[in-house]
C-alpha cells in the first residue's frame, strides 16, 4: 500500500545491500544501459581492427582494450548505483573540483594528438579527456547549489550555478571544443528549467547563445568551415560526413554484414565520433533503431521516476544526467546523419575511449542511484522530521 501511495518501497530494516540493491533499482534502465554496453563491444569488435593494423598493432588490440575499459565502467557503475545521494553528492563535488583544475591546465600540460584541439592528458598507456568528467560531475554540482537556493536563508544557488556554467561553456569553447561546451549549458538550462525557472531567463540564455554562434562563425574559421559545410547542398564524398552519408546508405535495412563494412578503412573516426555510420553499414537501420529505443528508454524511464521525487537536489541531478545522456546521443547521431554540425563528441557506452566509457559509466551509475525507490515524505513529515 505504501509504494501504491508514495511511489517507493520502504527499506527493511536490516536488509543486505544487494537485496535492496536490486528491489530498488531501475531494472528496466538498467537492461537498457547493459545492452548499450554490449552493442560498444559488438561495433569495436566492426569498427577498431582497421585503426590497429594502420598502427601495425594486433588486430583485435584496441577490441580487447574496450573490453576492459567497458568492464571496468559496468562494475564502477553498479558500484556507484548502491551508493546514497548524500554520499554522491559529496563525491561529485570532489571530483568536479579535480576536474575543473585538470581543464585549467590542459593549455600547459595538454595535447591535442593531432586534432587542433588541446583536450587530453597523455599518460603513455592511457590517455584522459577532464571534460568527459566534468558533465556528470558538474550536473551534481549544480544541482547541489539550485537545491541549496530552496533552504531558508540559503545561498543564491541557482545564480551561482550560471556563473559556473557560463565560465564552464567559455573554457571548453576556446579549447576549442564547441560540443562539449554546449553540453554543459544546455544540461544547465534544463536543470535550471526543472528547477523552475522563468521562460524569459531561459529565453534570454537561449539568446545569448545564439549571439556567441553569430560571433564564433564570423571570428572562426574552424567554426565558419563547419557551419558553412553543414549548409552546403552538396557532400563532399572525401570529407567524414561524405563517407559517413556513404556507409549509410550502403548499409540499408539489414546491413552487410559484420566485417564486411569499408567505412571503417578509410573513416578516421570511424571507431568513435561516426561509429554510428559503422553501425548502419554493417547491421542496417534495424541495429541503428535498437540504439535509439536504448537510449530512449534509459532517459525517459529516468525522468518519469524523477518526477515524483521530492528531494530536489536528487530530482535536479537526476535530471542533468538523463539530460546529458539523451543530448550526447541526439549530437552525435545527429552530426552523422547531417542534421547537425560536425564536432567531435562520442556515442555514449558505444565510441571506443577510456575517458568515455568510464565517465559515462560513473554518470549512470550516479543516475541509477538518483532513481531508486524510496520513501517519498510529505513537506510537513519533512519539516517536522516525520517518517513513515
Amino acid at each position: 500500500m505504501t509504494e501504491m501511495v508514495y511511489g517507493a518501497v520502504p527499506a527493511k530494516h536490516g536488509e543486505p545491500i544487494l537485496p535492496q540493491w536490486w528491489r530498488t533499482v531501475d531494472r528496466g534502465s538498467l537492461a537498457a544501459i547493459t545492452g548499450l554496453f554490449l552493442v560498444g563491444t559488438l561495433l569495436g569488435l566492426a569498427a577498431s581492427p582497421p585503426l590497429a593494423v594502420k598502427n601495425g598493432l594486433d588486430p583485435f588490440h584496441y577490441v580487447w582494450r574496450q573490453a576492459g575499459f567497458g568492464a571496468f565502467s559496468f562494475l564502477l557503475m553498479l558500484v556507484v548505483s548502491m551508493m546514497s545521494p548524500q554520499r554522491l553528492r559529496r563525491w561529485g563535488v570532489v571530483v568536479f573540483g579535480l576536474s575543473v583544475v585538470a581543464l585549467m591546465l590542459l593549455p600547459i600540460f595538454g595535447t591535442d594528438f593531432g586534432k587542433g584541439a588541446i583536450r587530453w592528458y597523455s599518460l603513455r598507456v592511457v590517455s584522459v579527456q577532464p571534460a568527459e568528467f566534468l558533465k556528470p560531475s558538474f550536473a551534481i554540482f549544480a544541482a547541489w547549489l539550485m537545491a541549496a537556493s530552496y533552504d531558508i536563508k540559503g545561498p543564491p544557488g541557482k545564480a551561482m550555478s550560471f556563473a559556473v556554467a557560463v565560465v564552464l561553456t567559455a573554457t571548453l569553447a576556446l579549447q576549442p571544443d564547441f560540443g562539449q561546451a554546449g553540453l554543459i549549458i544546455a544540461s544547465w538550462a534544463l536543470m535550471y528549467f526543472a528547477a523552475g525557472a522563468p521562460v524569459v531567463l531561459l529565453g534570454s540564455v537561449g539568446a545569448g547563445v545564439i549571439g556567441v554562434g553569430w560571433f564564433a562563425y564570423h571570428n572562426s574559421e574552424h567554426v565558419a568551415r563547419r557551419i558553412d559545410g553543414f549548409l552546403s547542398s552538396d557532400v563532399d564524398p572525401l570529407t567524414q560526413i561524405g563517407y559517413a552519408t556513404n556507409a549509410i546508405q550502403e548499409g540499408g535495412l539489414l546491413g552487410v554484414g559484420l566485417g564486411n563494412g569499408q567505412v571503417k578503412w578509410t573513416l578516421p573516426d570511424a571507431h568513435t565520433d561516426f561509429i554510428i555510420a559503422v553501425a548502419a553499414e554493417e547491421f542496417g537501420l534495424l541495429l541503428c533503431i535498437v540504439v535509439l529505443v536504448l537510449y530512449a528508454t534509459v532517459v525517459v524511464r529516468s525522468l518519469m521516476r524523477l518526477v515524483g521525487e521530492r528531494d530536489p537536489f536528487i530530482r535536479l541531478a537526476g535530471t542533468g544526467l538523463a539530460v546529458q545522456l539523451g543530448m550526447q546521443a541526439m549530437i552525435n547521431i545527429g552530426v552523422a546523419v547531417r542534421l547537425l554540425p560536425a564536432k567531435g563528441m562520442t556515442l555514449p557506452l558505444i565510441s571506443y575511449g577510456g575517458s568515455s566509457l568510464i565517465a559515462a559509466g560513473l554518470g549512470l551509475g550516479v543516475l541509477l542511484a538518483m532513481t531508486r525507490k524510496r520513501p517519498q515524505h510529505e513537506p510537513l513529515e519533512e519539516l517536522l522530521g516525520v517518517s513513515r
